[in-house]
């Protein structure tokens, strides 16, 4: 079975390539194809992964393109981790929201509208090529804003096209962990919301709701990553745990703080580490594999490190780390259930197809689905209460903007879509941004219609 992975030169594709190492059974993935656009990068992650597989027997094998049709012909499943703009445009994208006081973050508010304008017209062009050279192929899409980018695939791939995030996982497996589960990877997790934008509701340990536990027992909400940085206070009045991306939301003001106090953003921090990382291991005296582990530890140390700030959570511990969902396990357990029909519950980003009532069935969203050789299929879900459905139907209707910003090259679409927003809230600033990120960001260019 053949997987094409797009951003083959991206620095978490040894995770991926990682899991398929541990895959023993009848239909698994034997070539693995890394395409990406840089040489140099695929030249150093396929260093990395010629030591993963060093001694392993049976190891997929893997080839490098720069050609992206090559890429894509007679695959069975696509892994895509683009990163459009790469971590320059990253960087950008969080300097100019910063300028107008507002979040910058790569997939939440205005940057991740920014990311979002960048991305869709690439994302376009890939899945209208899936389409006509491999239309059986599975899309597993992490490119970012992962939510956005499944939904605008969808027009083209239909169902085939599949979104995943690991933050959800995680924090389930977090949660379960504190409430005592023996096996937190078989607690069942009720969650539900957009992609970075979802709530944890319930949580069965041997059929038995144990998440009111949370909330009464002494201790048990300062244990874990999100009770420290919502504080227990306000989970209580939640009655539920949020994703950590909601943090964004919740105590936005003292993120921004938090964000603009900091030496660097984390998308210039990224950049710097990365820029030293592949430097260092397209030197073939480097041992790949234990470089890349070394940059690799650092960056999970630092992630949220600006929210932890604001929140005053501390450093990640061991835990948080461990119990981290771990997205190139989640891709792997979608193709396995898929390829296999495995029947597998997986917390996927599909279309909605009735399972939120306040939107439409096209609409993208984030849930529990049952898994099998047919697809996904996104389970029945309790409503959200209010204050959630007011924020995820606010953030649809600002991806609906974005697509069809990009759809059209509308600027006054762009302006309509950064103003909606809930992290934005003026029109002045969305025109400001607007302006701001044509200014800086060549591929926007396109956005030249009134």
């Amino acid at each position: 079975m053949k997987l094409t992975i797009l951003g083959g030169g991206g620095f978490r594709v040894p995770l991926v390539y990682g899991a398929l190492l541990g895959d023993r059974a009848e239909g698994r993935v034997t070539r693995v194809v890394l395409y990406d656009p840089d040489p140099a990068r695929l030249s150093a992650v396929a260093r990395v992964l010629a030591d993963q597989a060093d001694g392993v027997p049976e190891a997929p094998a893997v080839t490098v393109t720069t050609d992206l049709d090559e890429a894509l012909r007679s695959t069975d499943f696509v892994f895509s981790a683009i990163r459009v703009g790469g971590l320059e445009g990253r960087a950008a994208d969080e300097r100019v929201a910063l300028a107008e006081g507002v979040l910058g973050q790569e997939t939440v508010g205005a940057g991740g509208i920014a990311y979002g304008l960048r991305t869709l017209p690439v994302t376009d062009h890939i899945a209208r090529r899936v389409a006509a050279l491999a239309p059986d192929a599975w899309f597993i899409n992490f490119t970012n804003p992962a939510g956005l980018v499944t939904e605008a695939m969808s027009r083209h791939l239909g169902d085939r096209v599949i979104g995943i995030c690991d933050s959800p996982v995680g924090l389930g497996r977090r949660v379960a962990r504190v409430l005592g589960a023996t096996d937190p990877h078989r607690a069942g997790i009720d969650y539900i919301g957009l992609n970075h934008l979802g709530w944890l509701r319930a949580l069965h340990i041997d059929g038995r709701d144990q998440l009111p536990r949370l909330f009464t027992e002494p201790g048990l909400l300062d244990a874990f990553e999100e009770g420290r940085l919502f504080g227990a206070d306000w989970l209580r009045s939640l009655g539920c745990v949020p994703n950590e991306y909601l943090h964004y939301y919740y105590f936005n003001r003292e993120t921004v703080r938090a964000y603009q106090a900091a030496e660097r953003t984390r998308g210039a921090f990224l950049h710097d580490q990365q820029e030293r990382f592949y430097a260092q291991v397209n030197n073939p005296a480097v041992p790949a594999l234990a470089a890349w582990d070394a940059v690799r530890a650092e960056r999970e140390a630092t992630y949220m490190a600006e929210s932890r700030d604001a929140a005053g959570a501390g450093e990640r511990d061991e835990a948080s780390l461990t119990e981290s969902g771990g997205y190139e396990k989640v891709a792997l357990a979608l193709m396995r259930a898929i390829a296999r029909d495995e029947r597998a519950t997986l917390i996927l980003n599909v279309r909605n197809r009735g399972t939120l009532a306040a939107l439409d069935a096209d609409a993208v969203i984030e849930a529990p689905c049952l898994v099998d050789a047919n697809g996904a299929h996104p389970l029945s879900a309790a409503p959200l209460p209010d204050h959630a459905t007011g924020l995820v139907t606010a953030v649809k209707a600002v991806e609906r903007e974005v697509m069809a910003a990009a759809a059209s090259g509308s600027r006054a679409t762009a302006v309509k879509a950064f103003a909606l927003h809930p992290l934005v809230d003026s029109v002045a600033v969305a025109r400001r941004l607007v302006d701001g990120y044509l200014a800086v960001h060549p591929g926007l260019a396109y956005l030249s219609k009134s």
